[in-house]
Order: structure tokens, then sequence, then C-alpha cells
């Protein structure tokens, strides 16, 4: 049986691979595991069916037979996890260092980044923005330099690609149209990267087509 995942049917950030369902679907894709996809607008998102699926009323969802998921590092955890020395290395000690690196970009660097790109988006017009902006800026500044030492030159995270460098990824590219990340270069490349490997470029392909069929 293949797994269903919910996505956007129309998407808010434009077909620029920003919506939550990218790391599912680059993880399935990864991993070669086919899917299916089922959209939904925002009405049917906070509808009574879609509720008893994700409980706050966002996607994406996972349902595979029995299983219903939501939160998509925890999706993603659990394909990296069905199939062993993929996403997830088979060691344990390495494996457990993926999984941190994972709790890493949705606990550490996701809420500084997010509430960056929030501000941005709706607070423009608000007399405290210009003032809030680089307080707001340094958060993220912090938890990027700190980042950016712990890569060095190396390749990835910690050792071989893994389920942390695919969610940490995600949430770097949150920052692509601020021009933070342009002092990193070192992160730049980093998200270069990933954003080459093949299983992100169906899973950008993929989403990016919903957008499409949308907009003509």
């Amino acid at each position: 049986m293949r797994p269903t995942i919910t996505a956007f049917k129309t998407s808010p950030d434009r077909g620029r691979g920003l919506a939550r369902d990218m790391a599912v679907r680059w993880a399935l894709e990864e991993v070669g595991q086919p899917y299916d996809t089922r959209l939904v607008t925002f009405a049917e998102m906070k509808a009574p069916a879609h509720l008893a699926l994700q409980p706050f009323g966002q996607i994406p969802t996972y349902q595979d037979g029995d299983l219903v998921l939501f939160e998509s590092a925890a999706i993603v955890l659990h394909v990296a996890e069905r199939h062993p020395g993929v996403l997830l290395p088979v060691e344990p000690d390495a494996r457990a260092r993926a999984i941190a690196w994972m709790f890493a970009a949705v606990a550490t660097m996701q809420p500084p980044i997010v509430e960056l790109g929030m501000a941005a988006l709706v607070e423009r017009d608000k007399p405290w923005f210009e003032a809030r902006q680089p307080l707001l800026e340094h958060a993220a500044r912090v938890r990027l330099d700190q980042l950016s030492a712990r890569l060095g030159e190396a390749d990835w995270l910690d050792g071989p690609f893994s389920a942390g460098d695919l969610v940490m990824v995600t949430v770097l590219r949150r920052l692509g149209a601020s021009g933070v990340l342009d002092a990193y270069p070192t992160l730049t490349a980093y998200i270069a990267r990933a954003e080459a490997r093949p299983a992100f470029q169906r899973a950008f392909a993929a989403q990016r087509a919903v957008f499409e069929a949308a907009a003509g």
C-alpha cells in the first residue's frame, strides 16, 4: 500500500518548496517510497475530517494503513526508520546523533528563523517593526554562527547525509529571500549540496507542479 500525504491545494509559498510537506516528499524520494498526495484547501484543513488527522489544522499528514501521523519531522523520522541505512545510520550511536540533529533543526534553529520570516511578512506595517527587526536578525544569526562553526568544512553535519541534514536544510531554506544567509558561505554551500540531490529535485518538482497547476 502506498502512503498518502496531504499538501496545500493552493501553495502559499508560490511553489518555492517551503511548505511543510516538502520535507516529507523529500524523505520519501530519498528512500524510494512511492506515495499519493491528497490536496486540501485552507477551509478543508479546519474541517472535522482533517482535524481528526491533524488536530492543529495544518499540513502535512501521513497515512499508511491504520497509521496516521502529523508533524513533518515526525513523519520524516518514521520514513527514515522504515528504511534503515538510507536516512538514518544503522550504527546506534550514529543513528542517535542524526536524530539529535533533527531535534536541533526544529527546536533550536527553526524558532528564530520562523519568527524573523513571519515578522517580515505580517508586521512590516507595524510601528515596532523597524526597532524589532535587528533583534530578530541577531537571534537568527547567533544560531547560524553556531551551526556554521559546527559544520566547518564538512559536507554534512555528522558523517553521510542523513535525516538530520534533510530537516536542517528544510529549515534553513526558509531564509532564502531574507538575504541573511549571504554572510554564511559555508551554510549556503551546504544548502546547495542538499538541493543538488536528485531526491530533492524530484520532491521540489512535485510540489512545484501543484502550484503551477493551480496557477494555470
